[in-house]
């Protein structure tokens, strides 16, 4: 495995980002070396670029076994590489669900064949994975998988929630929710129930078939002491009650999406990529989301990346399947939109507010903790590098460290030009961002120790 050295860059660490140089050498990170240790090394002049762990995604949907026709294990790897993730977790909606060993070992067997970086599984909940019925082999799935969810289904019964969350914490493994209460929805909702779906005449879903879920299932990790994740937290109502159980000691975590940050329903297109479950909500939800995000209520930052074809995406708010692709443009999104603008600032009439608050230069002051837009840089990292390995047992570096593996990408900070959804790895091509103007590129990708992507060259096996 060839040394490589990473000279004039800033890197990510604990205590900040600071100006270093990086060695890479026998797949491990290392800070303090020689010139020695340097021989025969490719030296790279990374010019003031960022360098940072691998970003995690705990929540994507890779639609292999099953939807090869929507995603692959690996277009979504190659997806996630792109854009600077070394480790995602994959949701159970397949055809056949991981709800046994021999289900759970073909998706596993594609994992091995065809992924580039690493993939995490989820269990299936319950057999069928519908939030219903007889719970999936729990203590057998539970040394391959990284924990149990049925994800596009709220597990409906109070009875088997409870169950669940007390094998789950048996075998110690985390019960992800998604949380929707059944009983609040009315048959054909699409889109939040609000402005945009009251004055269009559309059925909306309501938030207390969020919320009323998380509340239950608190009482019931409480009860259980299981560990408790809530996927893509969409309300306020959600955002407090984690924020009470944070409070309390219980082992409850969440997370959120871009999507939900930086739009409201009074942004609305009647297009399919507005289209994804929970929907994005008001603009009150919005900021007690990010207030939730600056407050460390909210732990990681997903795309909930969620790719379908174009037909299934061309039927617009009502008819369009739910799901929108997310891992080739978040971070940029999030640099651009939240680093260095507040969405809570905009006003259509102030043009002064749609400008970015800072140079990049100034990112990297004050270790990048200085927020200033709607959260600081190092926070950015935090939700995207370290939580989620804080939380979960996820390979890669939580912070830039000596000898920690080499699981890396390299960020241009500076970078400013508009998303061409044509140009993703990913089969998806559903994306609120289209066309808009972001900030930030990943330059190289590391996994492992060795260089799998570089954004001139493309994927290095090819």
């Amino acid at each position: 495995m060839n040394k490589i050295v990473l000279r004039n860059g800033f890197v990510y660490k604990k205590e900040g980002i600071v100006k270093a140089d990086l060695l890479i050498s026998e797949g491990k990170l290392f800070l303090q070396f020689s010139k020695m240790d340097e021989e025969g090394a490719i030296v790279y002049n990374m010019d003031g670029k960022l360098i940072v762990p691998g970003f995690v995604d705990v929540h994507v949907h890779l639609r292999e076994p099953g939807f090869s026709y929507k995603e692959t294990i690996k277009s979504g790897t190659r997806a996630a590489a792109h854009g600077g993730y070394t480790a995602v977790c994959a949701m159970p909606n397949l055809n056949p669900p991981p709800s046994t060993i021999e289900n759970l070992t073909l998706e596993m067997d594609k994992i091995h064949e065809d992924a580039c970086i690493a993939v995490y599984p989820y269990g299936s909940l319950t057999k069928n994975q519908s939030g219903r019925g007889e719970l999936s082999d729990i203590a057998e799935l539970a040394p391959y998988v990284i924990g149990f969810t049925d994800d596009g289904k709220g597990m409906q019964d109070d009875w088997l929630m409870l169950e669940a969350m007390v094998q789950a914490k048996a075998v110690g493994k985390a019960v992800i929710a998604h949380c929707e209460d059944e009983r609040e929805l009315k048959p054909g909702g699409c889109i939040h129930d609000g402005m945009f779906a009251e004055a269009h005449g559309y059925i909306g879903i309501n938030s207390a078939s969020e919320w009323k879920q998380v509340e239950r299932d608190i009482h019931l990790a409480e009860e259980s002491g299981a560990q408790y994740h809530v996927c893509h937290v969409s309300t306020k109502e959600s955002v407090a009650l984690i924020q009470k159980a944070k409070e309390k000691g219980l082992p409850v975590s969440g997370e959120t999406g871009p999507h939900y940050l930086m739009f409201t329903d009074e942004d609305l297109q009647e297009d399919g990529s507005w289209k994804m479950n929970p929907p994005i909500r008001s603009m009150e939800d919005r900021a007690a989301l990010i207030k939730g995000i600056q407050d460390g209520v909210l732990d990681c930052l997903i795309t909930d990346h969620a790719p379908h074809s174009a037909e299934e995406k061309s039927k617009g708010l009502d008819g369009s399947s739910f799901g929108i692709v997310g891992l080739e443009t978040a971070f940029a999104s999030m640099l651009h939109n939240m680093v260095l603008r507040n969405p809570l600032d905009q006003d259509p009439e102030r043009v002064d507010l749609r400008k970015a608050k800072c140079g990049t230069e100034e990112l990297f002051k004050d270790s990048g903790k200085k927020a200033y837009g709607a959260i600081s840089l190092y926070r950015l990292l935090e939700i995207m590098c370290t939580k989620p390995r804080e939380l979960f047992p996820i390979c890669g570096p939580k912070y830039i460290a000596e000898g920690e593996e080499a699981d890396l990408a390299i960020l241009d900070c500076e970078k400013v030009y508009r998303v061409d959804s044509t140009k993703f790895y990913s089969m998806g091509r559903s994306t609120l961002f289209s066309g808009m103007e972001v900030q930030g590129e990943v330059v190289k990708t590391f996994y492992e120790g060795k260089e799998i992507y570089d954004r001139e060259k493309g994927f290095l096996e090819d």
